[in-house]
């Protein structure tokens, strides 16, 4: 048989965002064990049964950790939790979640298909009703398979061949049994198992290359630099600070490449940047730890070659031969070998071929393929054209109607015996045929429009770095001048860390969008509220306000009329009944924190001079907070203003501290009494509060050593100063 005039090489990046706190212990969201059983143990087990078939994979080592974490150390997650709860002990709480969140999947291809879940789907009836108007409408058994069927259908198809019992299980469809249901759960864990050991098996086997990412996939040119943003975007406003945090990148880098050496036995020679970005600044740091290649989108090559390698008006390569084929960078003494990927093909996977005739797709690849071969074979003295087919391996699959199964196995399929196309490692089509060609300057861009403004191109984005630079110098500052706990400096690098993470960064401005955008805002901020909360510093009142610019749900009821309360702590019904109310745990959702606090509830409200709070515990308030340190009632409306009430385990009574811009006394200004309850009252010309004035609020709980309880979970209360006839307004209302 001839040697191949070109070769496919397929770069299968896998990836998710860490949704974890390893402070508190609770994971968020479930999309590394759901995608996990779905998409890597699937896109492994297509590779296996062709074992001709030789292609690359990126894993990044913060999935693989949080892989770990679910099969070594047992960590759950909220979905899972909620999964794993008996229907008949279901809370409200857990109800409403499930109608909520248990129809998180692609309704065509992973819904629909099954006619009880779709029975289930349609009930819930999803953007008409409310979760909280439906839950009495759905049985036991109900709850109970829809508990089952949203784990079952993020189960790979090829799982369904291969296990007869898993093949059954699904065949039942519904009316399964709490052991049945509990049976499903252990087979996931089961096979989150098998992915790490068959991706070690598969690339011992010679059949894969597997590649990494820096440690949590952050945007290396933008830590390095991020003035690097403004050579694809001349004009782009940037962060209030352009700080380097090249330390940063070094250890990214540096810790990815051992935590997969650990882990898989080798070193990794390739790498996809977080996101194909790139600059010439980074090559050293990349070959100083043994990086070899590297790839990025074919858009970096036309503006690092002035569009000499670049598509015409129709599409068309200029050049082609010299996008198909590797490249070398240099910088000082230190080389690299670069691919750039047709993002033409690369598409076509993962967003036009779904709706093909999956056969007819995976020859049409082929090709595609098969002509640039022809069209390069001259210019290429004889080596194989290299076709760079790069994209996520988990993110299309969904939108194939049998999960992407007929068209990957054709594909592979058809590869493994095609006479003209071949299939290769990047790293071995590298090492045969070393990069010739240089360039002299590579461009600084990423793989999307070959620059980096969704993670730094809108207001939210400078804000989210802003807040970045401010607990990274806050941990700077404290690492020189105090003496601190080796181990808490590490935990709190380990959150700056996270936080760099390019995910954060990439649903904040209008390009992307999720029903799930507030709980990555969240999650951002809550890994640099963990800096300060770890050295036992205050975090900035910044932090719990959302940076996303999308309107805040309410989760508290407003005042109704002026309350005429005496601060003495006992608890006087009348006295608060038209008070606002937030009730703890009343915060549901993906993004609720799900610990158990103090506080039961907080009241709010206003009387002609003041503003009123009161906080119930689950027992009595004089007992339940004798273990705090403190009340820290925090105003982000009007701004800077904080009141810290401490004192509640001593028999003088409670002391009350507040700073209010450049006030740092408050004499007779407040007054509190801890009793049956908690109760506060605060002047509001202190707070400088005139009528129909803004007030945003929050209330921390906190030891000696750490927070307790927060109120509200996440955000703030928020209100307005009401006019001197409120009572009037309201009562014609």
């Amino acid at each position: 048989m001839d040697a191949p005039t070109a070769g496919v090489a397929l770069f299968w990046h896998q990836h998710q965002p860490y949704y974890s706190d390893d402070i508190t212990g609770e994971t968020l969201m479930p999309w590394v064990r759901l995608h996990g059983t779905k998409d890597y143990i699937g896109m492994a087990l297509h590779l296996k049964e062709v074992p001709e078939f030789r292609c690359s994979i990126n894993l990044v080592p913060s999935l693989l950790m949080q892989i770990l974490a679910y099969t070594e150390k047992n960590r759950s997650d909220r979905h899972l939790d909620v999964s794993r709860t008996p229907a008949d002990g279901l809370s409200e709480d857990d109800a409403i979640y499930l109608l909520d969140h248990f129809f998180m999947a692609n309704a065509d291809n992973m819904i629909r298909p099954y006619p009880r879940y779709r029975k289930l789907y349609l009930k819930r009836d999803i953007g008409t009703q409310s979760a909280k108007s439906l839950i009495h409408r759905f049985t036991e058994q109900e709850y109970r398979d829809l508990q089952v069927w949203n784990n079952l259908t993020w189960f790979h198809p090829l799982l369904f061949e291969r296990d007869s019992d898993l093949a059954a299980f699904l065949k039942q469809g519904q009316n399964w049994t709490e052991n049945e249901k509990l049976w499903l759960l252990e087979k996931q864990k089961e096979v989150l198992a098998e992915i790490i050991p068959l991706h070690k098996e598969l690339e011992a086997g010679g059949q894969v290359e597997l590649t990494t990412t820096p440690f949590y996939h952050p945007i290396m040119p933008l830590l390095w630099d991020k003035r690097s943003a403004r050579e694809a975007m001349p004009n782009c406003p940037l962060p209030k600070s352009s700080e380097s945090y090249r330390a940063d990148v070094a250890v990214q880098v540096q810790r990815a490449v051992e935590f997969h050496t650990k882990l898989f036995g080798r070193k990794p020679r390739g790498m996809w940047p977080s996101e194909g970005s790139v600059s010439q600044e980074i090559i050293p740091v990349l070959a100083q730890h043994g990086i070899e290649w590297i790839a990025t989108d074919e858009e970096i090559l036309a503006h690092s070659t002035g569009g000499w390698v670049s598509r015409d008006g129709n599409g068309h390569v200029r050049n082609p031969e010299m996008l198909f084929r590797p490249w070398r960078l240099e910088e000082g003494t230190h080389q690299l070998g670069i691919v750039f990927r047709d993002h033409a093909m690369s598409d076509l996977i993962g967003f036009h071929y779904q709706r093909s005739d999956p056969t007819h797709a995976a020859h049409d690849l082929l090709g595609k393929v098969e002509g640039i071969g022809r069209a390069t074979v001259d210019a290429n003295g004889g080596r194989p054209a290299l076709v760079p087919i790069i994209l996520d391996g988990e993110n299309c699959w969904e939108y194939y109607p049998d999960g992407g199964v007929k068209f990957l196995r054709t594909l592979y399929q058809e590869t493994a015996r095609h006479p003209k196309v071949g299939s290769y490692r990047i790293g071995d089509y590298l090492r045969q045929y070393p990069p010739a060609d240089k360039i002299n300057r590579l461009f600084a861009g990423s793989w999307i429009s070959h620059n980096f403004a969704i993670w730094i191109g809108h207001q939210e984005d400078r804000d989210a770095w802003d807040l970045l630079d401010e607990t990274r110098k806050f941990l700077v500052e404290k690492q020189a001048a105090e003496s601190i706990d080796e181990k808490l400096i590490e935990q709190a690098w380990e959150e700056i860390y996270i936080a760099e993470g390019s995910d954060w960064f990439w649903w904040y401005g209008e390009d992307h969008s999720s029903d799930l955008d507030f709980l990555f805002d969240q999650l951002f901020r809550k890994h640099l509220y963990n800096v300060y909360s770890l050295l036992g510093v205050s975090a900035p009142p910044e932090l719990s306000r959302p940076i996303c610019r999308t309107e805040t749900r309410q989760v508290h009821t407003q005042p109704t009329s002026f309350l005429s309360v005496k601060v003495d702590g006992r608890d006087r019904f009348f006295e608060w009944i038209n008070a606002g109310e937030y009730v703890s745990g009343s915060q549901r959702g993906t993004m609720t924190l799900v610990t158990e606090g103090l506080t039961k509830r907080l009241l709010f409200g206003f009387n002609r001079d003041h503003f009123l709070l009161r906080l119930d515990t689950a027992g009595k308030a004089e007992s339940d907070l004798k273990k705090l340190k403190e009340i820290r009632v925090r105003f982000i409306e009007p701004s800077g203003t904080e009141f810290s009430i401490s004192g509640f385990g001593n028999s003088e009574g409670l002391t009350i501290g507040a700073v209010n811009g450049r006030k740092t006394e408050c004499i007779g200004c407040a007054v509190a009494a801890v009793g049956d309850i908690f109760e506060l009252s605060i002047d509001l010309d202190y707070l400088g509060l005139k009528e129909k004035h803004s007030v945003h609020f929050f209330v921390e709980l906190n030891s000696k050593t750490q927070s307790l309880d927060r109120v509200p979970i996440e955000g703030t209360i928020e209100t307005t100063v009401p006019s001197r006839d409120f009572e009037n307004i309201m009562w014609q209302a």
